[in-house]
């Protein structure tokens, strides 16, 4: 009776156990936010384990991948005791001053090429053709044009986010719904009312997403800027480190480069829940 009720138990459970694997692999299947975090947690903790394992025992020596917990104390003593934060802060000021210049000026060009043809033809060409240049081809260009200061580094996180910035937003203000305009027109709102009262609103939720997604880009640009003719930031910590052998130092200095975009991502993200709660 008892191995009966066993037999009986399994086979209850066996359907939920499927019925959720199929709900993982559904596309845009909705999960609950507590479930969503757990994965994400197990995901993570995962990774990191993965890695512990690797290094403890011996697969890989600690001069190519040291353990993480080797990594966490060298990221702890760099921000205590070795001055790291005077180059964070440094990185910081670029990204934010590149990228602001950035969406400054992408932003409205965006929205003017999503929304009226002429400047479509006018720009889109050039924006389309520029986007395949490497960023980091400007990079001597840059230095003989500003020299190796302040602005050199932080025109390469301009170069880096202003081009896939300005064709996401283009992209944005194209997608607005045509029906959308179409009921203003016929209610009787005129060129400027559509532009500023439907097309604007429309366009400004995914914008801040897409102001989002490349504050992460401005990030990867920083590094590379900073290589050439910097005394401070996180890019030519990353450099010192590599010339001297020091493996836990180099990764430590991604990490923290890693975290400081996953704060910025977050800040975004919750800007984002605040000031648009209606999409949610």
């Amino acid at each position: 009776m008892k191995s009966e009720l066993k037999t009986a138990g399994v086979s209850e459970r066996r359907p939920g156990f499927l019925t959720k694997v199929r709900t993982y692999l559904r596309p845009r299947a909705n999960l609950p936010a507590g479930e969503r975090m757990t994965i994400s947690v197990v995901g993570v903790l995962g990774f990191f384990l993965l890695w512990l394992l690797v290094t403890e025992a011996g697969w890989i020596q600690p001069f190519f991948l040291p353990s993480p917990i080797a990594v966490a104390s060298r990221l702890a003593n760099m921000v205590v005791s070795g001055g790291y934060l005077d180059d964070v802060w440094a990185s910081s000021y670029r990204v934010f001053g590149g990228f602001f210049i950035a969406a400054v000026v992408a932003v409205p060009i965006g929205i003017l090429i999503g929304n009226f043809p002429f400047f479509r033809s006018l720009l889109e060409p050039l924006l389309s053709t520029a986007r395949y240049l490497p960023a980091t081809a400007f990079v001597p260009l840059m230095i003989i044009w500003l020299g190796i200061n302040e602005s050199q580094k932080i025109s390469i996180v301009f170069m880096g986010t202003f081009f896939p910035l300005a064709l996401f937003i283009a992209s944005i203000s194209e997608g607005v719904s045509s029906d959308l305009m179409n009921s203003a027109y016929s209610l009787g709102a005129s060129s400027r009312q559509v532009f500023f009262k439907v097309l604007l609103p429309a366009c400004i939720p995914a914008i801040v997403d897409a102001l989002r997604i490349t504050a992460g880009i401005a990030w990867t640009y920083v590094i590379v800027a900073e290589l050439v003719g910097a005394d401070k930031g996180m890019g030519i910590a990353i450099l010192q480190s590599q010339r001297f052998l020091l493996t836990d130092q180099v990764i430590a200095g991604i990490v923290a480069v890693g975290i400081l975009g996953v704060l910025t991502d977050f800040t975004f993200r919750y800007a984002h829940r605040k000031l648009f709660p209606y999409m949610y």
